[in-house]
C-alpha cells in the first residue's frame, strides 16, 4: 500500500491479493499515477480506468472516493495477452 498527495487530495494506492508483482513493478505504477496527477480529480466513485505501460502492461484500476480516496489495482494483463481488431476479427497483439 502506498500513499500519495496530489492537488491536496490524499490517495491510497493499494493492489488486490491476486495482482502478484514486484516493488519496483509497484513503484513505477506509482510514479506513472504521478504523472496523470490532476486527472485523478475526475474520476468518480465506482469508477474505473485502464493505463497502459510498457513494462508492465495493462493496469486496471478501480476507484473509491468514500470513504478515502483509494485507487485499487485490481488486475494486470501483460501486453502479450492482448488482442486487437483488425477489420471485422480480433487477433493477438504480436
Amino acid at each position: 500500500m502506498y500513499r500519495f498527495s496530489i492537488e491536496g487530495e490524499e490517495w491510497i494506492l493499494r493492489f488486490s491479493p491476486k495482482v502478484l508483482i514486484e516493488a519496483d513493478e509497484k513503484q513505477a505504477i506509482l510514479m506513472s499515477l504521478l504523472q496523470i496527477g490532476n486527472d485523478l480529480a475526475d474520476f468518480s466513485h465506482g469508477n474505473g480506468f485502464i493505463m497502459f505501460t510498457k513494462k508492465i502492461g495493462a493496469i486496471v484500476f478501480d476507484v473509491e472516493r468514500i470513504p478515502s480516496f483509494i485507487l485499487t489495482v485490481s488486475n494486470i494483463v501483460p501486453e502479450e495477452n492482448w488482442y486487437v481488431q483488425d477489420k471485422s476479427s480480433f487477433k493477438p497483439n504480436n
